[in-house]
């Protein structure tokens, strides 16, 4: 492996914002009237806001949402969250920044987040860091996660062989996709799912924390690169 980026998941990895999403995708799909734990939220997470509403719809009403449905109840689940505080950076993720740019490593967003607040909330954080270039968004893509499309489009963006790349992901089915398209995928276990969970979708190491990453990239580094 010659190791020239990092794709990193946002949600989860970058910003402790699961929790918020969690209990607003709650609200929103009972105010719509689905049946929706938010413990749910987090075996979805990384699928576009339409993919969620989709499977929810299919599974109790045996059709897809019509496109003016799934509108209106991202839109509602959206305005929740941007009337919440403010999600925090999770903690260890500015160190991990911070040390892989200087590895000489180019840092690529992957999330399936397409909430205009919630990305430009990257600059204030992590000014710098991220390019619009270099970011693939759920405005991007056809397939969200599971599929490998907004992995194997990250690794265009960056002009990437997958052996060039690891990926960073919380969510399983972030796993399962970055796994699809090849690259080596680190899990970090910032929420409720059982380890295992991680593991049985495919990420290659189980850390528990964005700041353990921190403490062993210097390890991880030398034991990819070489």
């Amino acid at each position: 492996m010659t190791l020239k980026a990092v794709l990193f998941d946002m949600d989860g990895v970058l910003f402790d914002s699961m929790k918020k999403h969690s209990e607003c995708w709650y609200k929103a799909m009972t105010h719509f009237g689905f049946q929706f734990s938010p413990e749910e939220a987090y075996l979805h997470e990384g699928r576009t806001g339409a993919g969620t509403i989709n499977i929810i719809s299919q599974r109790q009403r045996s059709c897809d949402a019509t496109p003016d449905e799934i509108k209106e109840i991202y839109q509602y689940k959206s305005d929740l969250f941007n009337g919440m505080a403010e999600a925090e950076p999770m903690q260890g993720a500015a160190e991990v920044l911070e040390k892989v740019r200087a590895s000489g490593i180019t840092p690529i967003l992957v999330t399936g987040s397409a909430q205009e607040s919630l990305i430009n909330r990257l600059n204030k954080h992590y000014p710098g860091v991220f390019v619009p270039e270099l970011m693939v968004t759920a405005s991007d893509v056809k397939f969200g996660k599971p599929h490998p499309e907004p992995y194997l489009m990250g690794l265009g963006k960056g002009k990437l062989q997958p052996c060039e790349a690891i990926v960073v992901e919380n969510a399983p089915l972030g796993v399962q996709a970055s796994t699809a398209a090849n690259i080596f995928t680190v899990a970090v276990n910032t929420g409720p799912l059982d380890d295992n969970v991680l593991l049985n979708a495919g990420a290659n190491i189980l850390l528990n924390s964005m700041q353990e990453l921190a403490d062993k990239w210097e390890d991880l580094y030398t034991l990819l690169h070489g």
